[in-house]
């Protein structure tokens, strides 16, 4: 087969949680140690750090890949979804898998797929596990799907676990309260090893904490020793002073991911960092800064508060929940353009709390509602619908480049227009005029 041919393959023949929802998700970790089995256990070859959390987990995971590959550690990163081709999933030092290993490694495994009919995600995971084995990488960031107890990356033996923030998302699967979620989340935290955790609330916290000491793991919260301040954005950059409260040492950071919540996602990295350092890591402080302020061209990270034409600006941003919403929202508060009227070009998915994400929304922007091309994906008349009931009016359009240029029609020369609400409606966005 063909690359092309293997991908149909891939996407045709397997379940995808992106496609279908809930359907397709597994309650266990049974496919993934059969293929992991079937492989020799490759992801038992290479150390890793393993991350997740219901916002931030991808943005921290790219940070970390660079600042490690810029140090001169051959870096592995798997994150999902992609937003244009597959082979974003799975990359070393910032480059995509092979198109070959792709094809060989589906045939390599098709004969038990076929018996064990695995997910795509499941696939993909195991897919990640060989490459970065056979490609002998010195470290490798694992992103989790979904949740994290019986997230298929949960077969690893990671040097240190992350858990960024805990929100409202995947409610039907992960539970309906924030504890039931970093109940979920916690699953990530192994026998012995280091846990941080970026932000808790009051009911989270104690989660972590009994789930650490039940597996005698150190545990950390960024929140009680990272502070921040004087955070100045601009369109092309975030800049911030971060200050580590027990040694009283301030440092100033400038980052091309310029998203305002950025500053909660640097502050778990370099909490990270230095547990790393203490394991015998090599990380200079003058790569360190290289590397935040050049995340994007390092790593090929994309969709996070991303710019992609000015006059008027138009902002692409993967945020699809109420907390992510929230954080676009803030930022938009913080954009010193006068007189600029904003403009939402929006996008959802079923399964998500949709009347939630709308309540939130500005009444007194315009709203252009559309749809990915894929099953999964609101219609976006009826998203038009319950964006009414909210008193949030616009037009719908069957594909979001059309609701774009509708939105540059509609605009001023100094108008922002944010895209958002999934990722795969970002995904589909034309980069390019």
């Amino acid at each position: 087969m063909t690359y092309q041919q293997t991908i149909d393959y891939l996407f045709a023949q397997l379940p995808m949680f992106s496609k279908i929802g809930a359907d397709a998700y597994k309650a266990n970790l049974d496919n993934t140690i059969a293929l992991c089995t079937f492989l020799d256990n490759p992801q038992h070859k290479f150390k890793s750090i393993h991350i997740a959390g219901t916002n931030g987990k991808g943005s921290s995971s790219h940070m970390l890949a660079a600042i490690l590959q810029q140090n001169g550690y051959k870096t592995g990163l798997y994150t999902s979804p992609h937003l244009k081709d597959f082979r974003e999933r799975i990359k070393i030092n910032g480059e995509e898998i092979s198109e070959q290993f792709v094809i060989d490694f589906v045939q390599k495994t098709k004969t038990l797929s076929e018996k064990i009919e695995p997910s795509f995600f499941e696939l993909t995971v195991a897919m990640a596990f060989e490459y970065f084995a056979q490609q002998q990488v010195d470290i490798a960031i694992i992103e989790t799907g979904l949740g994290g107890r019986l997230d298929s990356t949960n077969v690893i033996s990671p040097i240190l676990s992350i858990i960024t923030t805990i929100g409202y998302d995947h409610m039907n699967i992960l539970g309906d309260t924030l504890e039931k979620i970093a109940s979920e989340k916690a699953g990530i935290i192994k026998l012995t090893t280091p846990v941080i955790v970026g932000e808790y609330l009051p009911e989270t916290k104690a989660v972590f904490e009994q789930k650490a000491k039940l597996e005698n793991a150190p545990i950390y919260f960024v929140q009680d020793e990272y502070k921040t301040s004087n955070i100045n954005y601009t369109l092309d950059y975030l800049s911030l002073d971060v200050t580590n409260t027990t040694h009283n040492i301030t440092q100033r950071f400038k980052l091309d991911l310029n998203g305002m919540y950025q500053a909660k996602n640097l502050c778990t990295v370099l909490y990270a960092e230095g547990i790393l350092m203490n394991q015998g890591f090599n990380l200079s402080t003058q790569n360190e800064k290289l590397a935040l302020a050049n995340v994007k061209k390092l790593t090929g990270l994309h969709g996070r508060w991303e710019v992609i034409t000015q006059n008027p600006t138009v902002i692409i941003d993967v945020a699809h929940n109420e907390d992510g919403i929230k954080q676009v929202i803030d930022q938009l508060s913080k954009i010193n353009k006068d007189s600029s009227t904003y403009h939402f070009v929006l996008g959802m998915v079923k399964d998500k709390d949709v009347d939630k994400v709308l309540s939130i929304l500005p009444k007194n922007a315009h709203y252009y509602f559309s749809n990915a091309q894929i099953p999964r994906a609101l219609p976006h008349d009826e998203l038009k619908q319950k964006a009414a009931a909210h008193n949030l009016i616009g037009s719908s359009f069957s594909e979001v480049n059309s609701a774009i240029a509708n939105a540059k029609q509609q605009s001023k020369t100094n108008d922002v227009i944010v895209v958002c609400g999934s990722v795969f409606l970002v995904g589909e966005v034309k980069m390019t005029e």
